[in-house]
């Protein structure tokens, strides 16, 4: 039975779109496959690890009757970029296999049962539901996503923790060295409610918005998120757990500040970073009058030395700070300058800000060395 018939690029987009989530190496077989359902022309593509779960629709369906099969989705994907991009190809099912067809080039795929596939299941009541702009959604990702923690023991920071309340949307990530916090405005939302949105969930996301204007609409629950946009929706269980009171790290009572420009800062940050170790990912910034001074060094007695001229009045400064924690941000705040403020104290954080955003912050330790 034939299901559906497509150009190659045409059946290769939403493919693509699920395939993100598709875990190479699975305890359960079927879920390196993706599901396929058709009713009529509709064909909905869907694919899970058992945490997020990403479905997007397409109108190439052939016939009127419904079915459903699941198929490897990497040997789908590969043989249709191997694929020349001439005439359409044709998807069927036949006795337990997908055949695939373009032109002179044939294939027959292994399938598994459809009613197998453990699609998750929706919660029938969401505590908030609201919507606003994929741009500004996509913002909100790129501004706090770097300080997520990777692997952490303290599985609650493996993630970003999303704070909805009247008016506003808050995203805030940490990994225990240093914090992120952004926040946009938005409307109909009635009450507080936090949740923590998992890791794989966030970087998904961050793939699949665009830079438009056009609406997302989110839905949150106790144990589950749900994002619907164009043609796809994904849903993801959220991470259990008390997320730390990032209020308590943001420092509020700093008043030595200076601005710097980004994209001198990110250069000066490179090339002091070539002379780092691994293991230690040192700098020393040094503040005296009007001037920023970094500078590193490594085992072999090697030295880099940046100056860069800033508007800064107050007692000089010795601190060191890990430079790839500096050099993440920068290359994720596109803003012209960032507000750099200070304590006269070695051991407290630096907090950067910008001029054009009063949402954003982020915090950063400092390291001894």
């Amino acid at each position: 039975m034939q299901l559906v018939q497509a150009t190659r690029d045409a059946l290769l987009k939403p493919l693509m779109t699920v395939a993100g989530i598709v875990e190479r190496r699975n305890t359960l077989p079927i879920l390196a496959n993706i599901l396929m359902r058709k009713e009529g022309q509709g064909v909905a593509f869907i694919t899970t690890d058992l945490e997020v779960q990403i479905t997007t629709h397409a109108e190439f369906g052939v016939g009127e009757e419904a079915a459903s099969t699941t198929v490897a989705a990497r040997k789908l994907l590969d043989i249709l970029r191997a694929l020349p991009d001439t005439g359409d190809v044709k998807l069927g099912v036949q006795g337990g296999r997908m055949t695939v067809q373009s032109g002179k080039s044939r294939f027959a795929l292994q399938t598994l049962d459809a009613a197998e596939y453990p699609v998750l299941a929706v919660p029938d009541h969401w505590d908030v539901s609201f919507s606003m702009t994929q741009k500004a959604l996509k913002h909100l990702f790129n501004q706090v996503h770097f300080a997520m923690a990777q692997q952490d023991i303290r599985y609650y920071l493996n993630g970003l923790l999303f704070v909805f309340e009247p008016g506003a949307v808050k995203a805030v990530a940490t990994d225990g060295h240093r914090l992120a916090h952004s926040g946009t405005a938005v409307e109909g939302i009635e009450q507080r409610h936090d949740v923590i949105v998992p890791r794989k969930t966030v970087l998904e996301m961050q793939r699949l918005l665009a830079d438009s204007e056009d609406p997302v609409q989110i839905d949150v629950s106790s144990t589950q998120i749900r994002f619907r946009f164009g043609e796809v929706e994904l849903i993801s269980k959220l991470v259990e757990g008390k997320f730390p009171d990032f209020t308590r790290v943001i420092p509020t009572n700093y008043t030595r500040h200076f601005l710097v420009n980004r994209e001198a800062l990110q250069g000066s940050l490179q090339r002091a970073a070539i002379l780092t170790t691994d293991k230690l990912k040192g700098v020393r910034i040094q503040l005296s009058e009007n001037l920023l001074r970094i500078s590193s060094s490594n085992t072999e007695q090697e030295e880099a030395v940046e100056e860069i001229d800033i508007d800064y009045g107050h007692e000089p400064l010795d601190v060191g700070f890990n430079v790839s924690y500096l050099l993440d941000v920068l290359a994720n705040v596109k803003t012209e300058s960032l507000r750099w403020s200070v304590q006269p104290d070695v051991n407290a954080s630096a907090l950067l800000t910008t001029p054009d955003d009063d949402q954003f912050k982020y915090v950063v330790m400092p390291m001894r060395i």
